[in-house]
């Protein structure tokens, strides 16, 4: 949807008669550049059945100072590692 509201501005731009169109730089969304990938988190919560969520992770993230200044570009992405270990990759968008 985003892709085809970038191309909609810039084709009416281009058709402006007052605008030299070959100097118009191509429109994109950005694209995080850095990201955090976080390994050996258990994928259950201690004593639950309850599997770790991406919101879990932001909350534990908020009150944990060295990220303070940091803004996630994306929601945290938590992602079993195997379906026969409790273990969790975690990759954060910054």
């Amino acid at each position: 949807m985003f892709i085809l509201d970038l191309n909609t501005v810039k084709k009416y731009i281009k058709n402006l008669n007052v605008i030299d169109s070959d100097n118009i730089m191509i429109s994109k969304l950005s694209q995080p550049k850095f990201y955090l990938k976080i390994l050996g988190i258990p994928y259950l919560i201690e004593d639950t059945n309850i599997s770790i969520s991406s919101d879990i992770i932001e909350k534990i993230l908020q009150s944990t100072y060295i990220f303070n200044d940091v803004v996630l570009t994306l929601k945290p992405k938590v992602i079993k590692v195997s379906s026969k270990l409790d273990m969790a990759v975690i990759w954060i968008d910054i």
